[in-house]
């Protein structure tokens, strides 16, 4: 369990992220399309996983924002924004926002991501939705880089993680 803040108040997530040099655990999530998408669909590529409780949010639209810009010119790269959001609110995002850089993915059916990654917030107002986290994979599914940030509203570290990708 970690515990991380909402505008200062304290919040507990259901465990801690995965460790530098550990192998990412597998995970199903559900495309803007209706489809899945599992881990395996991106070995060969490093990836980000951009994860946040809700596109909804200024903070959260924000980031899938910079990570459209920033990551995409970064080659062999994938961006995937993650959040409980229905793959619709996702697409309509997208749509409005003219993003075309990063792959949308739900994880609204069931709760094995958010656990798999220990990353669900187990208390609070936000609970059952996905902390705000940046976990960047390289080709072969191993975590190079984890961040958790420690209060809600505020933005995940861009350069840090865009760092890490050209690093591997």
């Amino acid at each position: 369990m970690s515990t991380i803040k909402l505008k200062g108040n304290p919040i507990e997530t259901s465990g801690s992220l995965p460790k530098v040099g550990d192998k990412a655990p597998n995970f199903t999530l559900t495309t803007t399309e209706l489809g899945t998408k599992t881990l395996a669909d991106y070995k060969g590529k490093k990836v980000i996983l951009n994860i946040f409780p809700s596109v909804d949010t200024g903070t959260c639209a924000q980031s899938v924002r910079s990570f459209n810009t920033e990551a995409s010119e970064i080659e062999n790269t994938k961006v995937l924004c993650i959040s409980k959001d229905l793959p619709f609110a996702q697409a309509r995002f997208c749509g409005a926002e003219g993003i075309k850089n990063v792959e949308m993915l739900s994880a609204f059916k069931g709760d094995n991501f958010g656990k798999d990654y220990g990353l669900d917030m187990t208390t609070g107002p936000l609970e059952t939705l996905l902390s705000r986290c940046v976990i960047v994979l390289d080709e072969n599914g191993v975590v190079t880089y984890t961040e958790q940030v420690p209060d809600i509203v505020d933005e995940p570290n861009y350069k840090a993680s865009l760092y890490a990708l050209l690093d591997n």
